[in-house]
Protein backbone atom coordinates (compact mmCIF):
# COMPACT_ATOMS: atom_id res chain seq x y z
CA UNK A 1 0.00 0.00 0.00
CA UNK A 2 1.63 3.13 -0.80
CA UNK A 3 1.54 6.28 1.78
CA UNK A 4 -0.96 8.13 2.67
CA UNK A 5 -1.90 11.28 4.04
CA UNK A 6 -4.50 12.83 6.89
CA UNK A 7 -5.10 16.19 6.83
CA UNK A 8 -7.22 19.01 8.33
CA UNK A 9 -7.42 23.19 7.44
CA UNK A 10 -9.49 25.96 8.75
CA UNK A 11 -9.36 29.63 8.02
CA UNK A 12 -8.33 31.59 11.40
CA UNK A 13 -9.64 34.84 11.81
CA UNK A 14 -6.08 35.98 14.02
CA UNK A 15 -2.84 37.15 12.07
CA UNK A 16 -0.90 34.61 10.32
CA UNK A 17 2.32 35.60 11.97
CA UNK A 18 0.85 35.08 15.77
CA UNK A 19 -0.47 32.25 14.79
CA UNK A 20 3.01 30.30 12.99
CA UNK A 21 4.64 32.00 16.13
CA UNK A 22 1.89 29.69 18.94
CA UNK A 23 2.73 26.41 16.22
CA UNK A 24 6.44 26.85 16.61
CA UNK A 25 6.60 27.64 20.46
CA UNK A 26 7.06 23.73 22.39
CA UNK A 27 6.85 25.78 24.93
CA UNK A 28 3.99 27.38 25.56
CA UNK A 29 2.18 27.90 22.41
CA UNK A 30 2.19 24.16 20.90
CA UNK A 31 1.33 22.33 23.58
CA UNK A 32 -1.74 24.46 24.95
CA UNK A 33 -3.43 23.75 21.31
CA UNK A 34 -3.29 19.67 21.40
CA UNK A 35 -6.70 17.97 22.03
CA UNK A 36 -6.46 15.86 25.43
CA UNK A 37 -7.29 12.85 24.75
CA UNK A 38 -5.53 11.76 22.50
CA UNK A 39 -2.43 13.99 23.39
CA UNK A 40 -1.63 12.95 26.82
CA UNK A 41 2.14 15.22 27.38
CA UNK A 42 4.59 16.80 25.11
CA UNK A 43 8.23 17.00 26.57
CA UNK A 44 10.86 19.04 25.00
CA UNK A 45 14.34 17.44 24.54
CA UNK A 46 15.90 20.04 23.36
CA UNK A 47 15.29 23.74 21.97
CA UNK A 48 11.93 24.68 22.01
CA UNK A 49 11.12 27.14 19.66
CA UNK A 50 11.08 26.27 15.92
CA UNK A 51 13.86 25.09 13.77
CA UNK A 52 16.17 22.21 15.91
CA UNK A 53 13.82 22.04 18.63
CA UNK A 54 13.62 17.67 19.44
CA UNK A 55 10.41 16.96 21.32
CA UNK A 56 8.32 13.45 22.53
CA UNK A 57 5.07 12.94 22.33
CA UNK A 58 2.78 10.78 24.50
CA UNK A 59 -0.48 9.85 22.74
CA UNK A 60 -3.03 7.43 24.21
CA UNK A 61 -4.86 5.53 21.51
CA UNK A 62 -7.21 2.76 21.84
CA UNK A 63 -6.17 2.57 25.70
CA UNK A 64 -2.50 2.31 24.96
CA UNK A 65 0.03 4.80 25.56
CA UNK A 66 1.83 5.69 21.74
CA UNK A 67 5.19 7.73 22.47
CA UNK A 68 7.45 9.05 19.56
CA UNK A 69 10.01 11.13 18.95
CA UNK A 70 9.67 14.45 16.54
CA UNK A 71 12.33 16.47 14.89
CA UNK A 72 11.66 19.60 13.81
CA UNK A 73 12.65 21.96 10.81
CA UNK A 74 11.48 24.94 9.14
CA UNK A 75 11.32 24.38 5.34
CA UNK A 76 10.23 28.29 4.94
CA UNK A 77 10.51 29.56 8.13
CA UNK A 78 7.09 31.67 9.34
CA UNK A 79 5.14 29.66 6.88
CA UNK A 80 5.81 25.83 7.01
CA UNK A 81 6.88 23.85 10.17
CA UNK A 82 7.39 20.05 9.76
CA UNK A 83 7.72 17.47 12.40
CA UNK A 84 9.94 14.35 11.48
CA UNK A 85 8.58 11.59 13.56
CA UNK A 86 10.77 8.52 14.60
CA UNK A 87 7.80 6.35 13.83
CA UNK A 88 8.01 7.01 10.34
CA UNK A 89 5.44 9.50 10.22
CA UNK A 90 5.53 13.06 8.97
CA UNK A 91 3.21 16.05 10.08
CA UNK A 92 3.54 19.51 8.61
CA UNK A 93 1.86 22.39 9.68
CA UNK A 94 1.07 24.97 7.04
CA UNK A 95 0.38 28.59 7.47
CA UNK A 96 -0.79 30.47 4.42
CA UNK A 97 -1.39 34.11 4.86
CA UNK A 98 -4.85 35.47 4.28
CA UNK A 99 -6.45 39.39 4.12
CA UNK A 100 -2.90 40.93 4.28
CA UNK A 101 -1.86 38.63 7.02
CA UNK A 102 -4.46 39.58 9.09
CA UNK A 103 -5.89 36.08 8.90
CA UNK A 104 -4.33 32.54 7.92
CA UNK A 105 -5.85 29.12 6.18
CA UNK A 106 -3.56 26.25 8.13
CA UNK A 107 -3.44 23.07 6.92
CA UNK A 108 -2.14 20.45 9.78
CA UNK A 109 -0.91 17.09 7.41
CA UNK A 110 0.19 13.78 8.10
CA UNK A 111 1.98 11.30 5.60
CA UNK A 112 2.55 7.89 6.67
CA UNK A 113 3.93 4.78 5.52
CA UNK A 114 1.02 2.28 4.79
CA UNK A 115 0.86 -1.66 5.38
CA UNK A 116 0.16 -3.61 2.96
CA UNK A 117 -3.21 -5.32 1.97
CA UNK A 118 -6.34 -5.32 4.56
CA UNK A 119 -4.57 -4.57 7.39
CA UNK A 120 -2.87 -1.31 5.83
CA UNK A 121 -6.61 -0.59 4.68
CA UNK A 122 -7.91 -0.80 8.54
CA UNK A 123 -4.82 0.85 9.84
CA UNK A 124 -5.49 3.71 7.26
CA UNK A 125 -9.07 4.02 8.43
CA UNK A 126 -9.08 4.19 11.90
CA UNK A 127 -5.99 6.72 11.51
CA UNK A 128 -8.26 8.71 9.29
CA UNK A 129 -11.06 8.13 12.00
CA UNK A 130 -8.75 9.88 14.91
CA UNK A 131 -6.28 12.36 13.45
CA UNK A 132 -8.81 14.02 11.19
CA UNK A 133 -11.02 15.31 14.40
CA UNK A 134 -7.97 15.75 16.35
CA UNK A 135 -6.94 17.64 13.77
CA UNK A 136 -9.97 19.60 13.78
CA UNK A 137 -9.97 20.31 17.54
CA UNK A 138 -6.30 21.29 17.02
CA UNK A 139 -7.34 24.23 14.68
CA UNK A 140 -10.11 25.23 17.15
CA UNK A 141 -7.94 25.54 19.80
CA UNK A 142 -5.27 27.45 17.66
CA UNK A 143 -8.20 29.80 17.06
CA UNK A 144 -9.34 30.29 20.32
CA UNK A 145 -5.84 30.71 21.68
CA UNK A 146 -4.82 33.31 19.03
CA UNK A 147 -8.00 35.29 20.29
CA UNK A 148 -7.28 34.92 23.55
CA UNK A 149 -3.76 36.20 23.87
CA UNK A 150 -5.08 39.06 20.89
CA UNK A 151 -2.70 41.71 19.24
Amino acid sequence: MPPYRIASSALIQAPAQQLYAIIADYRNGHPRILPKPPFVALTIEQGGSGSGTIIRVHMRVFGRLHTFRSVITEPQPGRVLVETNDNGSVTTFTVEPRADGQQAYITIATEFSGRAGLLGKLEQWFTARLLRPTYDRELAQLAALAAAEGV
